[in-house]
C-alpha cells in the first residue's frame, strides 16, 4: 500500500494568520516582511525599557532598513544573562508570572534565570497546541514524562495545551522507576508520548517486552536535549510508533520548532522566533545550507526579550521546501553543541554526535559522560556508561574506538587510553543530568 500523502504542518496556517496572510498567500516574502517589522519592535522595546540593552544598542539604530543590515547588530550571550538577568526586564517585576532558574553541569558563577509574563507563557501554550497538532488528535491520551510540578513548567503548559486541543495530558514528570512509568502508561491506555530522550531510552531499554507489548503508542515527542537518530531507531523498533523531534530551550520560551510528518528537520514559530546561523568563530552569518551556530531573537516576547542570542548549538537551514509543502524554513535537527566538539589534533575531532550514534546503536546502553584528560603526553578518554545487563563492555570500547576521530588519534599515538566504568541502572542520573562531553585538559596543554 502506498504512503499516505504527508499532510502540511498546522504551523503553515497558524503562522499566516498571526502575520495576517491567508495560508494559499503564505510566502516567505511575507514572512520576512513581518519579521523585520518585529525585529524593529523588539529593538524599540528593548532600548526603551531594558537596562541592558539600552546600554549594548546605544550606538545601533532601532529603524534598520533590512534584515541583512541586523546582522551588524551584537549577540547576547548566556554570560550576559547570568550575570545580572534583572537588567533585561521590560515590565515591571509585578508583571512577571513565571521565574525560571537553573545552571548547566559544571557552570560556575550565578545561574540564568529567565523572566516570563502571563501573555509570554500564553504564546507557548498556543505554539505547543498546534505544534502538537502534528501528530495527535482530539480524545488521544498523552503521557507527559516533563517537570510539571510547577505552574507554569514545561510539562504544566504542554498539558494545558493538550486539554485545548480536546486530548488529555497525564501529568506523569521526570521518570524516576522504570516499573511504575510503564505500569502507568499500560494503565492508562496512552497512545502518545512526550519525554527526555535518554529518558524515553532507558524505558525502553529497562522495561522488557512483555512490558512494551501492552502499549498502543503511535506517536512518541522527544524534547530537552539533542535527539540522536539510534534513539529514534530504538524507540521505534521497540514500541512501534514514530517518533518526532520538538527544539526548544528556556530562553526561547521553551518551544521553538518542531517536525512535520516528513520528519527531516523543525519548522519554527517564526511568527515568534527570527532565526540565523552563523559562523561561531567570527559571527558572520552563513549561507543558506551551512553549518553553523544557533542564533535567535524573540519577535513578541516583551517581559524579557533577547535579541541575537547565541544558543551554541550547530545546525544548519536545510536548502530548497520541504515536503509538506510550507513556507517555513526547515532547520535540521540539532545533534551537537559548539562546547561538545573536542579537538583530538591534525585536523581530528571527537563531537557528541560521534558518541551518540555509537553508544546509543548498543542495546542496554541508555546514558554517558565522557571527558578528555592529558595524563603525561598523551590524552585519555574516559566513558562513564550508564545501561542494563545488555550493555557489554567490550563491546562499549570497540564502539568507542571506531569513531573515525579516536581511531586516527590512537593510531598516531596521541590518544592513549580509553577507560570506562559500567553502571547498572540508576535511573535517578537520567533524571538529574544531561549526557555531557567535557574536555578537562589544561588550557596549556
Amino acid at each position: 500500500m502506498a504512503d499516505s500523502p504527508l499532510k502540511q504542518t498546522p504551523l503553515h496556517s497558524w503562522i499566516a494568520h498571526k502575520i495576517g496572510s491567508s495560508p494559499e498567500a503564505f510566502t516567505r516574502d511575507a514572512i520576512l516582511s513581518y519579521q523585520l517589522r518585529k525585529v524593529r519592535e523588539t529593538l524599540y522595546l528593548a532600548r526603551g525599557k531594558s537596562i541592558f540593552y539600552r546600554s549594548k544598542l546605544s550606538s545601533f539604530p532601532p529603524d534598520m532598513a533590512s534584515l541583512d543590515e541586523f546582522k551588524t547588530y551584537p549577540f547576547t550571550t548566556a554570560e550576559d544573562i547570568r550575570r545580572d538577568p534583572l537588567q533585561f526586564l521590560c515590565v515591571s517585576q509585578n508583571e512577571i508570572q513565571r521565574v525560571v532558574t537553573w545552571g548547566s553541569s559544571g557552570m560556575t558563577g550565578q545561574p540564568e534565570r529567565i523572566f516570563f509574563t502571563r501573555a509570554d507563557q500564553e504564546r507557548t501554550i498556543d505554539f505547543f497546541q498546534v505544534g502538537m497538532s502534528t501528530f495527535t488528535a482530539p480524545g488521544d491520551r498523552v503521557m507527559i514524562l516533563l517537570p510539571v510540578e510547577r505552574p507554569g513548567s514545561v510539562g504544566d503548559l504542554l498539558a494545558i495545551a493538550l486539554e485545548r486541543m480536546g486530548a488529555t495530558g497525564i501529568r506523569h514528570g521526570l521518570v524516576r522507576d522504570a516499573a511504575h512509568t510503564m505500569a502507568v502508561m499500560a494503565n492508562e491506555g496512552v497512545n502518545g508520548v512526550v519525554g527526555v530522550p535518554t529518558q524515553v531510552l532507558a524505558l525502553v531499554r529497562n522495561a522488557g517486552m512483555e512490558k512494551s507489548n501492552r502499549l498502543r503508542l503511535k506517536t512518541a515527542l522527544l524534547t530537552m536535549d539533542h535527539v540522536p537518530q539510534a534513539i529514534v531507531r530504538a524507540v521505534e523498533a521497540s514500541w512501534g510508533c514514530k517518533v518526532y523531534n520538538h527544539y526548544g530551550m528556556i530562553e526561547m520560551g521553551l518551544g521553538g520548532g518542531v517536525e512535520c510528518q516528513a520528519r527531516r528537520g523543525y519548522h519554527l514559530r517564526e511568527a515568534d522566533l527570527y532565526l540565523e546561523v552563523i559562523d561561531p568563530i567570527d559571527g558572520r552569518t552563513v549561507p543558506e545550507g551551512e553549518y553553523g551556530e544557533v542564533v535567535f531573537t524573540t519577535l513578541t516576547r516583551r517581559g524579557m526579550p533577547l535579541i541575537r542570542y547565541r544558543t551554541g548549538d550547530i545546525s544548519r537551514f536545510i536548502p530548497g521546501n520541504c515536503p509538506c509543502g510550507t513556507a517555513l524554513r526547515t532547520l535540521e535537527k540539532v545533534r551537537s553543541r559548539v562546547s561538545n566538539r573536542l579537538d583530538l589534533g591534525n585536523g581530528h575531532c571527537l563531537t557528541m554526535a560521534d558518541l551518540d550514534e555509537a553508544l546509543f546503536s548498543i542495546d542496554g546502553v541508555w546514558n554517558f559522560t565522557a571527558s578528555l584528560s592529558r595524563e603525561g603526553r598523551m590524552d585519555h578518554l574516559h566513558v562513564e556508561v550508564w545501561g542494563t545487563g545488555e550493555a557489554k563492555l567490550h563491546a562499549v570500547q570497540q564502539a568507542v574506538e571506531t569513531i573515525p576521530g579516536v581511531r586516527a588519534a590512537r593510531e598516531s599515538g596521541r590518544l592513549e587510553v580509553v577507560s570506562m566504568m559500567q553502571k547498572e541502572d540508576p535511573f535517578g542520573f537520567s533524571g538529574q543530568a544531561k549526557r555531557t562531553l567535557v574536555d578537562r585538559r589544561l588550557p596549556s596543554d
